[in-house]
């Protein structure tokens, strides 16, 4: 039933899923990690999930029968042409926002649940990646069009490489959404904080894979990519699978956050 007086909500934000190892991971160890921290809401970032570079029908299905409420993409989720489709007729699936509006599938989208509406938003840097629109005029149009009965909270998915444009984005977010965490670099970092005017920020929330890897992919190989400087095709590494991200208690009634805290669980 719908708690429209609940003070507080709980979220859970994955960082990008890398290959099996990681669908694995959220398939086995994100409903304990739902009860642990209580989680009202799970948004995880999915582009790398099908053999490391895309989406597929098949593992954006185990994302969500795991129980995740909306999946985030970024650059990778054009690799697969054979999932284009998808992102237009899945409602819990999106790509970054910011790209030409003529590519399927959309970068916002609006969910209720629990009496709580969320409002998910994909963006995706733009300084050492394509050149593609502005994620800061972006981030200003979805918010001044995605409204919601009730209790409206903001989540942001910052798919960008460089962390300069991941804080200028929160601190330009801040106060105006209840999360801002940045994906991409596959590496967590250490700087999860509420920015001053309430929202929570991280600039990456790290990789769901291989640990003993280099970003998910085999060690190896990406060795010998670096010494000889020859594009040899990457392979997943094998291995156990850590599910990085955080958890964001967020309050109902001012639409920001109250604390954020990062996940760091291997299974």
């Amino acid at each position: 039933m719908p708690d429209n007086n609940k003070d507080s909500v709980r979220l859970i934000m994955l960082g990008d899923v890398v290959g099996e190892a990681g669908v694995e991971a959220v398939s086995r160890g994100l409903a304990s990690l739902i009860e642990l921290y209580a989680a009202d809401f799970v948004v995880v970032n999915g582009e790398n999930a099908a053999g490391g570079f895309g989406l597929t029908e098949t593992a954006l299905k185990s994302l969500l029968d795991a129980k995740t409420d909306m999946v985030t993409t970024g650059n990778h989720v054009w690799e697969k042409r054979d999932f284009w489709p998808i992102l237009d007729a899945n409602t819990s699936v999106l790509r970054p926002g910011n790209y030409p509006g003529l590519l399927p599938g959309k970068g916002c989208a609006v969910k209720e649940k629990n009496g709580i509406t969320w409002v998910v938003i994909n963006l995706q840097g733009r300084e050492y990646m394509t050149p593609i629109d502005c994620p800061f005029r972006t981030l200003d149009t979805y918010l001044a069009t995605q409204k919601g009965e009730g209790p409206v909270l903001y989540i942001v998915d910052f798919h960008a490489e460089s962390p300069q444009e991941k804080e200028a984005l929160g601190l330009y977010a801040d106060g105006r959404v209840a999360v801002l965490a940045g994906t991409h670099t596959h590496v967590q970092t250490a700087d999860q904080r509420i920015l001053p005017k309430g929202t929570a920020y991280i600039t990456d929330l790290g990789m769901t894979g291989v640990d003993e890897s280099v970003i998910g992919m085999d060690t190896a190989i990406c060795l010998n990519r670096n010494k000889t400087q020859v594009p040899i095709k990457m392979e997943l590494a094998v291995g156990k699978a850590t599910i990085h991200g955080i958890c964001v208690e967020i309050d109902t009634h001012t639409g920001l956050a109250r604390s954020i805290e990062r996940i760091n669980q291997s299974y």
